[in-house]
């Protein structure tokens, strides 16, 4: 096959049914719509071209900037297309979590700004996030950006309910599916296939995947972020389940292993999604045919740090270091920890003078922090883990983090690895800020 340009090369992905003796599952057929097959490697793909490509002449024309609040796989695309049409591309966001998507993008020529933003998705109710302000200053009129926009612009939806959406019915002889499974990122891709697809048949079911409260899967909100998207549109979605980033990396390497399909975690947590789910409409109508379809967003390889941190075993860890990992503690040690209410920890911090560790991103802790604390962002925190308790015994620790989840997992790590005086802020530094306890800039 010929092409004028890779930018034709968007879409056309493949459907690939996955062999029942993995899935399991007795009366459906379940296929992967593979889009790591697109020229840049993800799902994202199709949205980024669908949003950039009617504003690139103009902005060609303005000498304008592509920026977009994206810390992955939009920002990547949108990064090689710029570069394509001779722009700039600013990727805004306050925190690149996973590391290799970050080199990955100052490869491909991006500038990043990483802004002490409360969560990586926009809050437009927030006026005083910083990410909130910088939006407004990107939607002025007359201003030199091309702000693609993809939480809110339409086209991004729009992208899948004429592309993706329609290739799933041709790829399956003109027939909608019975029940599509996509996680819930932006909800661009999810509801606009679930648009394509209930147009062909009224009776598709949609199942919306999202992050457990508190954990991370990449390229997916959790049950609270979500409502912060302004394409997230609850009827979309029959069923919308959390996925934890174990169970996603279960599924991910159950494709990888069993079927050859080189997913990443996204794509791990719609298959284990799909599967869960379907084995519960199996059990309650065992002689029904019907047919599934879930995405796989994107490749396994820019997640490899992602995995370490939380299943160093698959990478050749030893057993001790699989215990030092916040992932690893269940929910019974959790609940042992020492959670520490902000009024306590103020008295506790001027009389016992505990060492303060702030786990949230460095832009984060420039802009407030508590005075004294020393900070380590979590990711960094998780690799100090890995060669040992990282503080002496002899001084009591307290962890802060945004709102008090990830220093209880890490206190408990710490406890686990034999210190004996670990505490953890609860409600973490949003906590401590309501309660108007000082907090300094630097």
């Amino acid at each position: 096959m010929k092409y004028d340009s890779i930018l034709d090369t968007i879409g056309q992905t493949p459907l690939v049914r996955i062999d029942p003796a993995v899935h399991g599952l007795r009366s459906t057929e379940l296929y992967a719509k593979l889009e790591f097959f697109n020229p840049f490697g993800s799902v994202k793909d199709r949205a980024a071209w669908g949003m950039a490509r009617p504003a690139l002449a103009d902005a060609a024309e303005r000498g304008a900037e592509v920026v977009e609040l994206s810390s992955g796989n939009t920002a990547k695309a949108l990064a090689v297309i710029a570069s394509m049409h001779g722009l700039g591309f600013r990727s805004v966001t306050n925190r690149m979590k996973i590391p290799e998507v970050k080199e990955l993008l100052l490869l491909l020529g991006a500038e990043i700004e990483e802004l002490p933003g409360q969560s990586e998705c926009l809050d437009p109710t927030d006026t005083e996030d910083p990410l909130t302000r910088f939006h407004r200053e990107l939607s002025a009129p007359g201003g030199s950006f091309l702000h693609t926009d993809q939480y809110f612009n339409p086209a991004n939806a729009r992208a899948h309910e004429e592309g993706t959406g329609p290739e799933i019915i041709a790829d399956l002889g003109g027939r909608a599916p019975d029940w599509f499974v996509a996680g819930v990122g932006t909800a661009g891709s999810s509801s606009g296939v679930a648009r394509a697809l209930r147009a062909a048949d009224g009776d598709v079911r949609v199942l919306g995947l999202v992050a457990e409260k508190s954990d991370f899967v990449p390229g997916i909100r959790n049950l609270d972020e979500v409502q912060e998207v302004g394409l997230f549109d609850p009827a979309t979605y029959d069923l919308i389940e959390a996925v934890g980033s174990l169970d996603a990396i279960d599924g991910m390497v159950e494709l990888i292993r069993r079927c050859g399909i080189l997913a990443g975690p996204t794509g791990g947590a719609a298959y284990h999604g799909a599967v869960r789910r379907l084995r519960e409409v199996e059990a309650s109508e065992p002689e029904r045919r019907r047919t599934a379809v879930f995405v796989v967003c994107d490749r396994v390889e820019s997640y490899l740090s992602y995995v370490r941190a939380r299943r160093p075993e698959l990478l050749g860890a030893t057993a001790s270091l699989a215990t030092r990992t916040a992932a690893s503690v269940g929910e019974e040690e959790r609940a042992g920890v020492n959670r520490m209410p902000v009024a306590e920890a103020q008295k506790w911090l001027l009389h016992e003078q505990p060492l303060v560790v702030d786990l949230r991103g460095p832009h984060a802790y420039a802009a407030q922090h508590i005075e004294g604390s020393v900070n380590i962002a979590d990711e960094l925190f998780a690799e100090l883990l890995r060669g040992g308790l990282p503080f002496s015994k002899s001084r009591p620790v307290l962890l802060a983090c945004p709102v008090g989840e990830k220093s209880v997992g890490y206190a408990a790590v710490l406890t686990r690895m034999g210190h004996p005086d670990v505490r953890s802020l609860d409600g973490g530094v949003i906590a401590w800020r309501d309660a108007g306890a000082p907090l300094v800039r630097e």
